[in-house]
């Protein structure tokens, strides 16, 4: 009876689990933030401290860390949690890590410092936990939880683990498809101003010509209406030219490849988490309404500075922050590096005065907070 009871008890909590895990991601609009907050849930429904999530790129197919939860030492830093070759990454590529095949299994990157004994750095862990994350068959990332003498997994976790697995990975296939549909409402409204270009240049081209046909039977009768004539027709020619050049360069996709600001931003962060491995998090807010110009003046900024970070830093978190509404767009970059002097910048960091530049070519203003050892803060109002 008691047996039977903790098993109600059980199920009872494992129902709960999944509500919770379903009701987090209902409401999280990114794919950090359904893999931040699936993993706060797991490793609290395991009891343990430390989580970290791989998701794959669809653009680029390299492995990016989404999101982590008390990272030791070891792992903290940057250069080891690159999407390079781990075992994990590995067995996700080649399809042995499926969500009916669930287990625990010895982390490849924190091997050398296990082996070294180098428990400082590593706080006994060495072995996690490998939950994959997929849609359908498509497969989306991994799910890391793990813990000092990692047990063995009972059959009911797994099954539930893996249960979670699958939530997940539908709610970061919402997350991207939500990002698809902004792309593809970007791409309608480029059609619809393609279509306004063409009528704009139709009307102004067929009003010179008529102009010029008046003109010419004019020519050697009335010497005045002819000069009228084609004065207006000039006129015409070069308000529809300036026409023509603002809206090229509304249609231009340059840097953002036709996407919206937020969404680009997030290409960025991907690509860039996954290269030097420095932790870059997105938090956007509002929906962005500027000009095609202003966006990749703003994307251009946030590049510059996480050039300068890779570069100069030597940071380990970088924090992006993209609020909008009626009255302002802001854009903040910060750090957790070793920080630098405004008022002393080296005249070779052109970086810094391009980004000041751009800024004011979009009709707002830059401004850099840093200190020595405290990292450093870009923010760009428009």
């Amino acid at each position: 009876m008691g047996q039977r009871h903790r098993h109600r008890l059980s199920q009872t909590r494992a129902l709960r689990v999944l509500k919770e895990v379903a009701e987090a991601l209902n409401s999280a609009p990114t794919e950090q933030q359904a893999a931040g907050e699936a993993l706060g849930r797991m490793a609290d429904l395991l009891g343990v401290e430390t989580g970290w999530v791989w998701l794959r790129d669809p653009a680029s197919d390299r492995f990016y860390s989404a999101a982590v939860q008390n990272l030791p030492p070891y792992l903290q830093e940057p250069v080891r949690m690159t999407g390079s070759w781990c075992l994990c990454i590995e067995e996700f590529r080649n399809g042995s890590l499926t969500p009916r095949n669930v287990d625990v299994m010895e982390c490849s990157r924190l091997r050398p410092a296990v082996r070294a004994r180098q428990t400082d750095l590593t706080h006994g862990l060495a072995h996690h936990a490998s939950v994959p994350l997929s849609f359908q068959e498509k497969p989306l990332g991994i799910m890391n939880i793990t813990a000092p003498a990692m047990r063995r997994l009972k059959a009911d976790e797994l099954r539930l683990l893996g249960t979670i697995g699958l939530q997940v990975g539908v709610a970061i296939e919402r997350a991207r498809l939500a990002e698809q549909g902004a792309v593809l409402a970007r791409g309608d409204e480029r059609t619809r101003l393609a279509r306004e270009i063409h009528d704009t240049l139709a009307q102004g081209l067929t009003a010179i010509a008529l102009q010029i046909e008046t003109a010419i039977r004019d020519v050697g009768r009335n010497p005045d209406r002819v000069r009228e004539h084609l004065e207006k027709a000039l006129a015409t020619a070069r308000e529809n030219l300036d026409e023509a050049r603002r809206s090229v360069t509304n249609l231009r996709e340059g840097a953002l490849a036709g996407k919206p600001l937020a969404q680009a931003l997030a290409a960025l962060v991907r690509e860039f988490t996954s290269e030097p491995g420095i932790r870059v998090t997105l938090e956007t807010r509002g929906a962005c309404k500027l000009a095609l110009p202003a966006e990749a003046e703003l994307y251009r900024i946030a590049e510059q500075a996480l050039a300068n970070v890779q570069q100069h830093a030597r940071a380990k978190n970088v924090r992006i922050a993209l609020y909008c509404n009626a009255r302002k767009t802001t854009l903040a970059i910060e750090d957790d590096g070793v920080g630098f002097d405004p008022r002393r910048i080296p005249a070779d960091r052109h970086g810094i005065e391009g980004m000041r530049e751009r800024a004011r070519v979009a009709g707002g203003a830059l401004r850099i907070t840093s200190k020595r050892g405290k990292g450093a803060r870009i923010m760009v109002t428009l």
